[in-house]
């Protein structure tokens, strides 16, 4: 496939289907050159007065107490919280309604204008927590400049370093960095000082998706609903193997909600990149029913294979737990994990014990509820998604164009997801309260860095054996741990 051809798959990446690159039909479902929505003005924010001047010494503070959504056993990793989402304007009198948002992002990274970093630790200024983890902490902030909101994620290099997740923070770095999906949150602007490494993202006013659907009756979603939120989450998962990566960690509490209801996948420390960086060129297979074209994802992969033992504990898949390796194709035995959860609220193997849910993983069927009522398309999507040997799961072949074929997703008109109304509308917000957010009690004040965007203050002697080195983390020559952590501001094509 030449060069250019593989530049325009991987820029309508998600927006039609594979089916419609290829049709002579109406090109009515595809979006044009990218972009999900007309061009709007999005007001600034209400003033939040400052107790303190652009140059005092703002302060973010952290949380002692545990924030957990859940009581969910994880493998290697202990608390996801979100990361963030922005403040556009809902217009309400359009045919959507709520769900129609002003929203320009194209699908290439193409369109991501880097900068050396623009701001620091004291642009901002705290409103309060979001979300806590093991080595750092979400906040709300508002940028003094120009009054927006931002999610940012503050990351201690101290916890890193005994945690041995120098390494993770550098690939979310990098995925974040190069990213530009309307379905993946967005980075704005990254950056450290002596303790700690900065990552300022839009703020996803909508909150953590495991909590709406908490306030789901049932705690759980239609069948309609839940389809449209899966091929949310196919359209994100095929950007992420088109450029190399496999995301691993798919669960609600990793899905944000914008506040207009579409989803948007953050935390992405789990993720492994294949060999090849970028991503490997995508290739064409034909369906083995219909001899549609479809782009295949997989190869983008490399057929790479990892052995790391990560992932969540009712979300693992079997082929983890057997210690065989696993491939891209552990992402989609987790869309099955999320499929079941949205429709009946629990997941599929869950056991009284860790050990009982991983043989469960490994050797019983899927068994579905009486109720809720599903039909035998959805069924079998997730029976063929659950399929315990990953060589002939659902989406093994070709990735993302084989998923998208199957009858339960026929009604899914992919060009126009992101201008579709979603099902769950997260509750109206300023963006100040945010009222779709646990309240974290805040404690142990961290002062914010006033010296800029610092090196990393972090180095050590190399050598082998070097303590908080992750697995397979080549020691810098001078021996700078957070050297490789790039400072800097993403400017995006058709925003302000």
């Amino acid at each position: 496939m030449g060069a250019s051809a593989t530049r325009f798959i991987r820029r309508v990446a998600s927006a039609p289907n594979a089916k419609a690159l290829f049709s002579n039909g109406s090109r009515s479902a595809t979006t044009k050159n990218g972009y999900l929505a007309p061009d709007e003005t999005v007001p600034p924010l209400p003033h939040v007065p400052s107790t303190s001047s652009d140059h005092g010494d703002n302060s973010l503070e952290t949380l002692s107490s545990s924030g957990s959504s859940r009581e969910r056993g994880r493998t290697k990793r202990k608390n996801k919280y979100p990361n963030g989402q922005p403040q556009t304007r809902i217009t309400s009198d359009s045919a959507e309604g709520p769900g129609k948002v002003a929203f320009r992002r194209t699908y290439s990274s193409n369109s991501i204008k880097v900068r050396s970093v623009e701001v620091g630790p004291q642009s901002f200024l705290k409103i309060k927590m979001l979300g806590k983890g093991d080595v750092g902490r979400v906040y709300l902030v508002r940028e003094k400049k120009s009054d927006k909101l931002f999610a940012m994620k503050v990351l201690s290099k101290k916890e890193m370093i005994e945690r041995k997740k120098i390494k993770r923070a550098l690939t979310e770095q990098e995925i974040l960095a190069t990213s530009n999906h309307p379905f993946i949150v967005t980075l704005y602007h990254s950056f450290q000082s002596e303790e700690y490494l900065y990552f300022c993202m839009e703020y996803c006013m909508g909150g953590e998706f495991f909590r709406a659907l908490q306030t789901r009756p049932g705690k759980c979603l239609p069948e309609d609903g839940s389809r449209f939120y899966a091929a949310e989450v196919v359209a994100a998962l095929e950007y992420l193997h088109l450029n190399g990566f496999i995301y691993r960690d798919l669960k609600p509490e990793n899905i944000l909600l914008h506040h207009s209801g579409h989803i948007m996948l953050s935390d992405f420390d789990l993720a492994k990149q294949s060999g090849y960086p970028g991503g490997r060129p995508p290739t064409i297979h034909h369906s083995e029913t219909n001899g549609t074209p479809m782009v295949d994802t997989m190869s983008c992969t490399a057929d790479f294979r990892t052995n790391s033992f990560v992932g969540t504990e009712e979300y693992i898949a079997p082929e983890v737990i057997a210690a065989q390796g696993h491939t891209a194709a552990v992402d989609w035995w987790t869309l099955g994990i999320l499929i079941y959860e949205m429709i009946f609220a629990t997941t599929p193997f869950k056991g009284k014990e860790r050990n009982d849910t991983f043989s469960n993983i490994r050797l019983l069927p899927v068994h579905f509820r009486d109720t809720p009522k599903v039909t035998g398309p959805c069924k079998e999507v997730v029976v063929r998604l659950l399929d315990k040997d990953e060589r002939t799961r659902l989406g093994s072949k070709s990735g993302a164009s084989e998923v998208k074929q199957h009858k339960w997703f026929a009604k899914i008109n992919w060009g126009l997801l992101r201008h579709a109304r979603p099902p769950i509308i997260p509750s109206s917000s300023n963006g100040l309260d945010a009222v779709n957010f646990r309240h974290l009690k805040e404690s142990n004040s961290l002062h914010l860095e006033l010296q800029g965007v610092a090196g990393a203050g972090y180095s050590v002697p190399p050598g082998p054996g070097t303590p908080g080195y992750d697995d397979g983390m080549e020691v810098p020559a001078d021996g700078d741990l957070f050297g490789a952590f790039n400072s800097v501001t993403l400017h995006y094509d058709g925003e302000s």
